[in-house]
């Protein structure tokens, strides 16, 4: 296509009608007005974050739950009302949200205490000075703007995982320093087990709340597609079946209200790009396709080097046994090492590494007892079987194995 056709198709491509009203709805970042199948879970953090109204500290919270169970949505949705009481009150109440996962904002307790100074209007280096002087900018910064301070760290097991659970520790000690300034934490993580590893100095310190966000069920994820698509979508753009089918999907993804939206939204958009005038099940089947290989095949080839070598091991032994363990892996992916012409890691490390892809979803890695012989993770793919034949492929020709 050249650029005068380009030209004509940009020009034709604007005066086209939109099946979409607003696209805006079906992301993950949208608050909607109403949460259907939350509404327990929304009353239950409102009675424990109201105190923070009458200017004294709300206890912290741990909120756990499957991805895409409207952890985050409730929070940011109750924190926002909560906010808005304040704010036509004068109630002196800030609330920052930070994505531990995002930008690399957590690696570091100097990242996140920088970061949240900005927030709080305090600019401070992204580097360079002493984690000693990066907290006494922070305090400053909670000086200037009153009594509460709540934060909300998403996904929080990334922020401990790599920059250690003293950060916590650090940031409550500020309640016993200055009683002028109360901080809690919302902290939101997929990981039930995650309380159970920090350490109990910082666990006591939190004295946290904590609540478990169950997975949506088939019918209750309808209810959510359907309230999405009065605003989303024109009206007659999406065929009877098309909800129906969305939401068994998701629900087999153990109840992903995320995954549901998204498919909803890839659908609309291929029906658009199809020039079709409704959203068909098809376009519903081929957006399920294309989440799966365009997230998987993305998340691989912006992994390291030395993660792909591991994963492409992995994909390598999985084909010839159900269930496989660390040091299987580690001892193939030295002789992998050997003929890509890399120095292989330490076991400890490649073990770090498979936690890792557990998080990210290409693996189930469980961590089992052997006795005397000590622990060792039991590794299981979680990648859709169709895709795996792709990615090994994609691995072997970007490591030239």
């Amino acid at each position: 296509m050249g650029d005068s056709g380009l030209n004509v198709f940009f020009e034709n491509f604007l005066k086209k009608e939109s099946l979409f009203l607003e696209k805006k709805v079906l992301q993950n970042s949208f608050i909607p007005e109403k949460l259907p199948h939350r509404e327990e879970q929304i009353n239950q953090l409102a009675h424990i974050l109201a105190p923070a109204l009458k200017q004294e500290r709300p206890s912290n919270v741990f909120i756990y739950g499957m991805t895409g169970t409207g952890k985050t949505v409730t929070v940011r949705y109750t924190t926002q009302e909560l906010h808005k009481v304040a704010t036509g009150r004068n109630i002196p109440l800030e609330i920052i949200y930070i994505n531990c996962k995002i930008n690399r904002t957590a690696d570091t307790e100097y990242r996140l205490i920088a970061e949240l100074s900005i927030s709080l209007g305090r600019m401070v280096p992204p580097t360079g000075l002493p984690t000693k002087e990066i907290y006494t900018h922070f305090k400053a910064a909670l000086a200037n703007k009153g009594k509460n301070i709540i934060i909300i760290l998403d996904e929080i097991d990334h922020l401990l995982t790599k920059a250690g659970d003293n950060t916590l520790y650090n940031l409550l000690r500020i309640n016993d320093e200055n009683l002028s300034n109360h901080v809690s934490i919302i902290g939101i993580s997929n990981d039930l087990n995650l309380i159970e590893a920090i350490d109990p100095r910082v666990k006591s310190s939190l004295s946290q709340e904590e609540m478990i966000f169950p997975t949506y069920n088939a019918l209750q994820l309808q209810d959510i597609l359907r309230q999405r698509i009065e605003s989303s979508f024109k009206g007659g753009a999406v065929e009877p079946g098309v909800i129906e089918k969305c939401a068994a999907l998701a629900a087999r993804e153990h109840g992903d209200a995320r995954r549901a939206l998204d498919l909803l939204r890839v659908s609309g958009e291929l029906a658009e790009r199809a020039n079709a005038g409704t959203i068909s099940i098809p376009f519903l089947d081929e957006a399920d396709d294309k989440i799966d290989r365009d997230r998987f095949t993305e998340l691989v080839s912006t992994q390291p080097t030395q993660q792909q070598l591991a994963l492409y091991t992995i994909l390598s032994i999985q084909p010839r046994s159900h269930s496989i363990f660390t040091g299987e892996v580690y001892t193939l992916y030295k002789s992998y090492c050997s003929k890509a012409g890399l120095r292989p890691l330490t076991q400890r490390r490649i073990s770090d590494i498979l936690g890792e892809f557990d998080m990210l979803g290409f693996i189930n890695a469980k961590i089992i007892s052997k006795g005397r012989y000590g622990r060792m993770r039991e590794i299981s793919l979680s990648l859709p079987p169709s895709l795996i034949p792709r990615i090994k492929q994609q691995l072997a020709e970007q490591l030239h194995l």
